[in-house]
């Protein structure tokens, strides 16, 4: 018995198209993957909100953003008029709304991640492909449903197929990566800045060597203008880094990733706390296998290991990053794991003394959660997965029991 599962996410959702492949699993190597460790109890109520058909969007792999009112923005890589995906809107009452398709021509084409809002409800992202140059884009969208292609990547020394969103700051600014370009040879893509105007400027261009390379998440931004990221490549243990740009674009690597019990690959982006700390995951690395951890990394740059994935009922394989509520407890996804056959993802809590919660494990009702969850002020949690009816995702909300 076999099944055959994408893997755009499994290498990196938030990696470019062309990573993006299939692979013939079997069922003796699925029930290996699990594992014995003890199931746990599901400690949330899962609701699918929405199920993907690809006739108007599917594939969904960026996290989604919540607006005042309770309604669900997100993207969906595929699906669609034109196959290239979508930008949505999910009402309170479950009403799906299109508000982009893209074509993958000038306007962009197959978003890989989420989207932001700005206080006039515009929204702004990033497509992998498309653009006038084939490089992807930075786009905005208005509360009519307006596209502006606000920079049309060359995939050369500006950068390339960001498969990352963007942050903005008071004055309007946008933050980003890209995991391609950068005009070097190791091709290891950059970190930007499009202002108001449009214009880009490219504020650390990545070698692959001592300062990482291939940014597959996007950046945080602290109240002095420094920003943080991972880069899933380089860095002096060779298996990525935590690091800082400061506003004069000099950068800082806070953390080697080795490979083993500190993590590996980060695939995820960092938060940050008010004191400065940073949280994330990776994707390899930990001291159970090599099934990733979640990491702190403090003010200082002293990397502490939270969780190492055991595998299993636990979960294991983290794709995307984290987040906080105010006591300071975690919330993530993983790709794999759970009790139930195929073990098709977790959604996990992490306490302040390390203690993981897994609340929700996936089954038909949706799986392999490439994006994170994020809180409503209801104290729901919201997130994407694959899986679903037809097969190409779903959105869901969990509900503490």
């Amino acid at each position: 018995m076999t099944m055959t599962l994408r893997l755009c996410g499994f290498h990196g959702a938030s990696r470019p198209r062309a990573a993006c492949g299939s692979l013939r699993v079997g069922l003796v190597w699925l029930l290996a993957a699990i594992g014995t460790a003890p199931a746990l109890a599901q400690t949330d109520i899962e609701t699918v909100l929405y199920n993907f058909d690809m006739t108007t969007g599917g594939e969904p792999y960026g996290s989604l953003l919540r607006d005042p009112a309770g309604n669900l923005y997100g993207t969906a890589l595929e699906g669609g008029t034109h196959g290239q995906g979508v930008v949505y809107e999910l009402d309170t009452a479950g009403n799906y709304t299109v508000l982009h398709t893209f074509t993958g021509g000038a306007d962009g084409g197959e978003p890989q991640a989420g989207v932001i809002r700005d206080a006039a409800a515009n929204l702004y992202g990033t497509t992998s492909s498309g653009g006038t140059a084939g490089g992807g884009t930075v786009f905005k969208l208005d509360t009519s449903g307006n596209e502006t292609v606000l920079y049309n990547f060359t995939g050369g020394a500006d950068g390339g197929s960001p498969s990352a969103g963007v942050i903005r700051d008071a004055a309007g600014n946008l933050y980003g990566t890209t995991f391609f370009g950068g005009g070097s040879h190791s091709n290891a893509g950059v970190v930007f800045k499009v202002d108001p105007s449009g214009l880009e400027t490219v504020l650390h261009t990545f070698t692959g060597g001592a300062d990482g390379g291939r940014p597959a998440a996007g950046v945080v931004r602290d109240p002095a203008g420094n920003l943080y990221g991972t880069a899933e490549w380089g860095g002096a243990g060779g298996h990525g880094v935590v690091y800082k740009l400061d506003t004069a674009g000099r950068e800082k690597v806070l953390h080697n990733f080795t490979g083993g019990a500190d993590g590996g690959d980060p695939i995820a982006g960092v938060i940050r706390d008010p004191d400065g700390n940073l949280y994330g995951t990776t994707n390899k690395g930990g001291t159970n296998g090599g099934r990733g951890v979640v990491y702190k990394v403090d003010a200082a740059g002293q990397q502490t290991v939270l969780l190492s994935f055991g595998g299993g009922s636990s979960g294991y394989y983290p794709i995307a990053g984290v987040i906080r509520d105010q006591a300071g407890n975690l919330f993530g996804t993983t790709l794999w794991g759970g009790p139930q056959w195929g073990g098709y993802g977790v959604v996990f809590k992490l306490d302040m003394s390390g203690q993981e919660t897994v609340l929700y494990s996936f089954a038909a009702d949706g799986a392999n959660p490439n994006g994170g969850v994020i809180a409503g002020t209801d104290g729901d949690l919201y997130g994407t997965a694959g899986g679903g009816t037809y097969g190409f995702g779903v959105v869901f909300e969990l509900k503490p029991q």
